[in-house]
């Protein structure tokens, strides 16, 4: 017997088991180490030959499922999250936007520690995995009918995508041997779904109603904010932008061009944003806009006079402030919040406009994915699925001339 930090302990089966009282608990615990991994549990017993009892019966227990290989030893999975964690900040430092970050830390600490964080990281396989799914899928009611409230498949399959970063964290420390397949089983096929976006007629219904807007704001001081409003809507439908980007751009990032190709006056972008650093050239209707732009003038930033005007200059970005406000305003006044499908619009809407227009106009696909800064995957995914001018008539409908069969006569 011996006395540490106030810990009464015995050694059992020579060392190769403890029995142990705290000073603050009048029942015993026996621990051992198995498998790379300390196992504690309680006896829930005060005597003392009771509790070596058993705590003999207990480790006999561990020891035949370790013989069994029922023993999944190891680190924890809440050890190998807080390692995920300490890496992928560091590791990712200005490649990820930190939302994207504490929304990886939030997944972990709402949902992935609750669940598995008990759990060593060998006890994950694939079926804990779709127990994890079906406990999410039940985890919330609707008070009112009492039906439950699953998750969107975008969040499951967000959280599933950190599950298997963080044993595949497990697995670079030699923690875990291999990581098990996470995908979901009884997978169908997706339905093909586009993202919400403007018909032409609904672009030059909704363009038409902001160039109303900035001739007639609903007060005075409103009118700079109505015009920017109309030749942003203008600029991203004819640029492809993201929201992201626009809101990075700066007057000395946008060039006025004459396209050799065309022939026709366009402007050439230096796209900050989402993938880094790209390029990006308009249509010709985008100029106009950007000059409207260029020549508005804007309040000075000198303290002392508030009201004194100024004109852009180079390092000014060209859409200081958001106008989401009244960009909404405008759509619920002309009834084009929603899609057919019932998919809000906003200004991410124009990109996909733009995309949807150039692909109607029959542009190429791969010029279009190299000027959007995305990959030709995603635009036939998410666009070309749904666009009638992406299927060719004439190399569908072909009819082949049938040979007569002559009839030999013997």
């Amino acid at each position: 017997m011996d006395e540490t930090r106030g810990t009464e302990t015995h050694k059992l089966l020579g060392g190769k088991l403890n029995v142990y009282r705290r000073e603050d608990s009048k029942c015993w615990q026996c621990s051992a180490f198995l498998e790379g991994r300390n196992w504690r549990k309680s006896t829930c017993e005060e005597s003392l030959a009771r509790a070596k009892d058993f705590a003999e019966d207990w480790f006999l227990g561990l020891k035949g499922k370790q013989r069994n290989g029922e023993l999944k030893g190891g680190k924890s999975f809440r050890v190998a999250a807080a390692q995920f964690e300490r890496e992928y900040e560091v590791i990712t430092e200005g490649q990820r936007h930190p939302r994207y970050i504490k929304r990886q830390k939030d997944i972990i600490r709402l949902h992935l520690n609750p669940f598995f964080g008990s759990m060593s990281v060998r006890e994950i396989t694939a079926g804990q995995a779709q127990e994890y799914r079906i406990h999410r899928a039940r985890s919330r009611k609707d008070e009112r009918t009492g039906e439950f409230l699953p998750p969107a498949r975008s969040t499951i399959h967000h959280e599933i995508v950190t599950l298997r970063q963080i044993l595949k964290t497990a697995h670079r420390h030699q923690w875990l041997e291999s990581v098990p397949d996470l995908t979901p089983p009884f997978k169908a096929s997706g339905k093909i779904s586009h993202r919400a976006w403007f018909s032409p007629a609904e672009y030059q219904q909704f363009y038409q109603a902001t160039r109303r807007r900035a001739q007639n704001p609903s007060r005075p001081k409103y009118r700079w904010h109505s015009e920017q409003l109309h030749d942003y809507v203008l600029f991203m439908a004819n640029t492809g932008l993201r929201p992201d980007e626009a809101a990075r751009l700066e007057f000395r990032d946008v060039e006025i061009a004459l396209d050799d190709a065309t022939g026709e006056t366009i402007l050439e972008i230096e796209v900050r944003g989402k993938r880094g650093v790209g390029y990006c050239k308009s249509t010709a209707n985008a100029v106009r806009p950007f000059e409207r732009l260029k020549a508005r003038p804007r309040r000075s930033a000198d303290r002392a006079n508030p009201k004194e005007t100024r004109l852009p200059g180079p390092t000014d970005r060209l859409f200081p402030c958001h106008h989401r406000p009244i960009f909404n305003d405008i759509l619920e006044q002309e009834g084009l919040k929603k899609d057919r499908d019932g998919n809000p619009r906003t200004p991410y809407s124009l990109r996909h406009t733009y995309i949807c227009l150039r692909l109607m106009e029959g542009a190429d696909i791969y010029q279009i994915a190299k000027n959007c800064r995305t990959s030709v995957e995603m635009i036939e995914k998410f666009y070309a699925s749904h666009l009638k001018n992406t299927l060719d008539a004439a190399a569908i409908n072909v009819r082949k001339s049938r040979k007569r069969r002559r009839r030999l006569d013997f």
